[in-house]
């Protein structure tokens, strides 16, 4: 992974992140905000000497879709 790879993971999770906080700030006067999907992905094998069991979940709302594309936004900014 390149550094500018780095840096966009960094700013779509902390966007997401910084969504879903302003999301629930602002949840008492724009409640459509926090409605969520749950969107789940659970990998896993048993190969006899090796078993793993992973699961993702990420909590999309719409608050959180905005902070990800000001994050994509700010990433174009400084590219």
């Amino acid at each position: 992974m390149g550094k500018e790879t780095l840096i966009l993971v960094f700013l779509l999770v902390s966007g997401l992140l910084f969504g879903s906080i302003i999301g629930e700030i602002l949840s008492p006067w724009l409640p459509f905000l926090t409605k969520s999907k749950v969107i789940t992905w659970s990998p896993a094998a048993d190969l006899e000497i090796l078993k793993y069991e992973l699961n993702f979940q990420v909590k999309l709302n719409l608050a959180s879709i905005g902070g990800l594309a000001l994050a994509f936004w700010i990433h174009r900014r400084i590219k």
